[in-house]
C-alpha cells in the first residue's frame, strides 16, 4: 500500500491538511481563535486551559495549528518567519450565507482583528477579510 493510500484511510476525501501559523504570543492567539472566533479544539481541555499543541479543527479534513515563532523556524527548516505586515498567503473560509460572513468578521473584529475589507458584494461573490493579531490574513466568503 502506498503512503498516500494509508493517509487517505485516515480522512475521507484524502489526507488531512494541517495549516500551521507562527505566533509571537501563543496565549493571545489561542484566545483569539478559541474565544473570539469559537474555533473547536482538536482535544478539549479542562476549563480555559491552553492545550499543547494548540490545534483547532476547521472541518473533517482541515485543521489549524498555532506554533510559537521560536519553534516555527525549526519546523520550517530554518526559514525565517515573515515580519508582521508581510503576507505570504491568504487563508480562506467559505461559508454558506452572507449573514454568516458578516457574523464571523464581526466576531473577529470584536476579538481584536483588523478588518481591511469589510464584507461586501464583489464580482466573485460576497466576501470580506480580517487579520488575526499576528497579521495573518483570512478571507471569508459566502459560497452561495
Amino acid at each position: 500500500m502506498a503512503a498516500h493510500d494509508s493517509l487517505k484511510a485516515r480522512a475521507p476525501g484524502g489526507p488531512p491538511v494541517i495549516v500551521s501559523l507562527p505566533t509571537r504570543d501563543l496565549a493571545r492567539a489561542f484566545g483569539f481563535y478559541r474565544k473570539g472566533l469559537g474555533f473547536e479544539l482538536m482535544v478539549e481541555t479542562e476549563g480555559d486551559a491552553m492545550p499543547e499543541p494548540v490545534h483547532f479543527r476547521l472541518n473533517a479534513g482541515v485543521s489549524l495549528m498555532l506554533i510559537p515563532t521560536g519553534g516555527f523556524g525549526w519546523v520550517a527548516g530554518g526559514n525565517r518567519v515573515a515580519e508582521q505586515g508581510v503576507s505570504e498567503c491568504i487563508l480562506g473560509l467559505s461559508l454558506e450565507a452572507e449573514a454568516q460572513v458578516d457574523a464571523l468578521i464581526a466576531r473577529a473584529r470584536e476579538a481584536g482583528a483588523e478588518v481591511p475589507a469589510p464584507p461586501a458584494k464583489q464580482p466573485w461573490g460576497y466576501s470580506g477579510t480580517f487579520k488575526d493579531p499576528d497579521g495573518h490574513v483570512w478571507m471569508v466568503d459566502a459560497a452561495g
